[in-house]
């Protein structure tokens, strides 16, 4: 498995699988297969696939470590970058869908619903850290001030946790909201856990 993680075709690989939800979303949106409301549709699985993804960054320390495949690690700056792309999508499904692209007036929106307010200071704080991954701004910060820049995204989590939580609230619909919370709360508490643990070698 190292071995195929190390190879050269394994990132063009899970960049396209990467981008096969995208894909099939809009497959599904140009032959009308998203059923009665295709618009609620792309809003819900661009969120969701944005959640997926989020756990799947926060998940390859843990494998990485579990397994120890350490070539997991050449993936994790791609996975964070394809949450920020599923984000903007789901940004880009509310602004058209909901608002017609009538920026004015989503400016006006966004502070007025909590729900949205929460999700968009996920999305600014996801653009921070997607503005700030290529290597050339790793060179420039240091590899110290980069990591805590981006510890920033444990900050994305209870957010964008809040923002689906509002949005499932309304129809009373919270089984996957509980499903969410229990996995990123297991990854984040691994993370505390783990860094716990070295904090006390470090002083031991």
């Amino acid at each position: 498995m190292q071995r195929m993680l190390l190879h050269r075709a394994a990132r063009p690989l899970v960049f396209l699988a990467c981008l096969l939800p995208f894909a099939w979303l809009l497959g599904a949106a140009m032959t009308h297969a998203l059923g009665a409301n295709p618009a609620e549709a792309l809003l819900r699985s661009t969120g969701d696939w944005t959640l997926r993804f989020l756990c799947l960054v926060l998940a390859v320390t843990p494998l990485r470590q579990a397994l120890g495949l350490t070539a997991l690690a050449r993936f994790r700056r791609m996975l964070g970058l394809y949450v920020f792309f599923y984000a903007v999508l789901h940004l880009l499904c509310y602004a058209w869908f909901d608002m017609g692209l009538d920026w004015g007036e989503i400016v006006h929106d966004i502070p007025k619903r909590p729900f949205i307010l929460v999700g968009f200071m996920a999305l600014l704080l996801l653009t921070v850290l997607a503005l700030t991954s290529p290597q050339c701004v790793v060179r420039a910060l240091g590899g110290r001030r980069w990591q805590a820049l981006h510890r920033g995204l444990y900050a994305v989590v209870p957010l964008a946790l809040l923002h689906f939580f509002w949005m499932r609230a309304g129809k009373n619909h919270f089984s996957d909201v509980a499903v969410y919370a229990a996995i990123l709360g297991l990854l984040l508490a691994w993370r505390a856990g783990r860094a716990l643990r070295l904090r006390r070698g470090a002083v031991r």
